[in-house]
Formats: structure tokens, C-alpha cells, sequence
């Protein structure tokens, strides 16, 4: 089968020689795959050439129609020189940087802040070139602080590879950026809809003897939060022993829907992120509002699996990497919340 495969690989190439034909680098543009894209290429060196990070479902206009979209998700499209020097310069964040993969080695040498056009917020610059969104918006940040925040996380790059997962407080600013403009209404519809099922509303059976221990502890620890809920807004939220949750008052969920509405958009996107995260929009708007800190916040998300494993035990590579996972986001989504407020 394998002699077969060569054979006829063999036969196609004296048929068609100018399959083996080399592209001219001053007449096509250049494709390289993150694989071989490295910093020390010449062209990384050349002001004229522009870096862009294909983003996914997006055809470059260069780029073969016939290729494969799972081809082009990795690829950095490399322009050849131009005969003029140009100015402007950009990166662009691929659409599978919310991914665990590595999108291409580091092509950088320094990590600058700029301030943007117009004099308000700031820009993160990779040498010359100016940070990107997936749809080729600058990456405006509404604060200096924020601005370093994610600057670093690009510095702490390696030069093997860009790893996205090590830095969520960029893709937090490109869902503020990007997601929450477009989708505002559907995403406070989604929480709100969710809402209902919230966590904290959840109680496990006071006579069951498998949940006593769990119900005491949900006494203890969420009912004062509950109770901040009904201070901060008016009405006291119904706790139900079901799965399913169940219907809070209108005044309550009429109270949250004109919160939500008067957030800005990174507000929005991390309180989405922690809602998501914690299965629970009054932890997320407990967080924001400064009634929970992060450890806090992971208790009462974890408040009945840690239970749990004290009695039965900890899975390795399960349990440990859950927790691992659940700090991350929670603490990114709330460390870029407190960076993206003005002071």
C-alpha cells in the first residue's frame, strides 16, 4: 500500500514539474506555518513587513480557497518587503486564541505601552507593531494599569510558542471589546435566564442524612450572602432543594436586569466570566459590588464538592485540576474587573 502511495506520488510530480516550482518571495506572499515562523527570519526584522494571525473562518486575501479552514487557523501570513517602507504595523489575535493551543512561536522582542489615538485609554505594542483584536479593532484599554497587566502577560511569552491559555486577561479585553458591544442584550438575557438556577438558590435536604452536613454549611456560609442580596436590593431570594431551582420575584430579577444594563462592557464580560464560572450571577455581582473577595467566592462555588472530598477523597488529575482551573478564572475575571475601573 505504501510502495503503491509513492508510486503515484512519484508519477504525479514528472507529470506536473511545476508543482516543484518555488514562489517568488518579491511576487507572492509567503506562507509560513507556526510550526517554522521564528524570530530570528529576516523578515521580522523589517519594518515593512505586517504580521497578522489568521483568524479563524476568515480567508486572507492571498490565501488558497481550496485550503483547509483547520489549516489556516495556525498560519501567520508573512508579507514580503515592500519597495516602500510602511508605517503602520499591526498584530491581530487569532479567534482560536480562547483555545489551549499554541498559535506560533514568539516573534517579538519588546513589550511597549502606548497611548491611543485621541488621548484616551492605551495600546500594547510588540516592537513596532500595534496589538490587535480577532476582527482587526486596536486593542484600546480603558486604563494604564490594565494596559501593563496585559502587557506582561505578553512579555512572559516564550520564544518556543504563545500559549493564549497563560493569558486571560487578553482575551477577557477582546470579549469587552468585541462580544459585549454586539451582544449586550443577549448576554444580560442569557444570565437572566439562568438566573433562576443560580447556585446559591440551591439547598441540599436538612433530613437527609447524606446532605445534613451540607445544608448546615450552606447555612452558614451563603445565607449571609443571601442576606446581603435582600439589603442590597429590597427582596429576599428563595432557596429551594431541587436541582431545577426555582422562580425568584420579579422585583428581584427586574433589580439585577437594571444593574446588568447600566455595567460597562468590561464590567459585563467579567461578570460574565464569573457567572459562567460559578454557575451563579449573585456570586459574580457579589464580587463586583465588593461584597466577596476571590477565596471567598471559590468557597462557596466549591462549598458542596469540598465536602465531598473530605469524605470520600481527592481524585488526582481531576479534583486538583478543577480547583486549579476554577482559580484561574475567577481570579482573571476579577483581577480584570478591578484593573479596567477608573480611578
Amino acid at each position: 500500500m505504501a510502495n503503491s502511495l509513492v508510486k503515484q506520488t512519484l508519477n504525479y510530480l514528472k507529470r506536473n514539474p511545476k508543482f516543484l516550482t518555488p514562489l517568488s518571495s518579491q511576487s507572492h506572499t509567503r506562507f509560513f506555518t507556526s510550526s517554522i515562523a521564528t524570530a530570528d527570519d529576516p523578515q521580522f526584522d523589517d519594518p515593512s513587513s505586517s504580521f497578522t494571525f489568521s483568524p479563524e473562518g476568515q480567508e486572507d486575501g492571498n490565501s488558497n480557497n481550496n485550503t483547509n479552514k483547520s489549516d489556516r487557523d495556525d498560519r501567520i501570513y508573512v508579507k514580503a518587503p515592500s519597495s516602500k517602507p510602511e508605517t503602520a504595523s499591526s498584530v491581530t489575535m487569532p479567534m482560536s486564541f480562547v483555545t489551549g493551543s499554541t498559535v506560533g512561536r514568539r516573534f517579538y522582542k519588546d513589550v511597549k505601552l502606548r497611548e491611543a489615538d485621541g488621548g484616551i485609554g492605551w495600546t500594547v505594542m510588540l516592537d513596532y507593531r500595534t496589538l490587535k483584536t480577532p476582527s482587526k479593532r486596536p486593542l484600546k484599554l480603558p486604563t494604564l494599569p490594565l494596559a501593563k497587566a496585559i502587557a506582561a502577560e505578553w512579555e512572559y511569552q516564550q520564544i518556543d510558542g504563545i500559549r493564549p491559555f497563560t493569558m486571560p486577561l487578553m482575551r477577557l479585553a477582546c470579549t469587552a471589546l468585541e462580544r459585549v458591544p454586539l451582544n449586550r442584550a443577549k448576554i444580560i438575557e442569557y444570565l437572566l435566564k439562568k438566573f433562576n438556577q443560580d447556585l446559591v438558590f440551591c439547598r441540599a435536604p436538612e433530613d437527609n442524612d447524606l446532605t445534613r452536613g451540607v445544608y448546615e454549611s450552606q447555612v452558614q456560609k451563603i445565607d449571609p450572602l443571601l442576606g446581603w442580596v435582600e439589603s442590597e436590593f429590597g427582596f429576599k431570594p428563595i432557596v429551594y432543594t431541587s436541582f431545577f431551582g426555582g422562580k425568584q420575584e420579579d422585583g428581584l430579577i427586574k433589580a439585577i436586569d437594571n444593574l446588568l444594563k447600566k455595567t460597562d462592557d468590561c464590567e459585563l464580560a467579567a461578570i460574565d466570566a464569573i457567572a459562567a464560572a460559578a454557575h451563579s450571577l449573585i456570586i459574580a455581582v457579589g464580587i463586583s459590588r465588593g461584597k466577596l473577595q476571590i477565596e471567598e467566592a471559590i468557597e462557596l462555588i466549591r462549598l458542596e464538592e469540598d465536602l465531598q472530598m473530605d469524605r470520600w477523597g481527592l481524585v488526582e488529575g481531576g479534583h486538583d485540576l478543577d480547583i486549579a482551573d476554577l482559580r484561574v478564572q475567577i481570579s482573571s475575571a476579577a483581577v480584570f474587573l478591578g484593573l479596567s475601573r477608573r480611578i
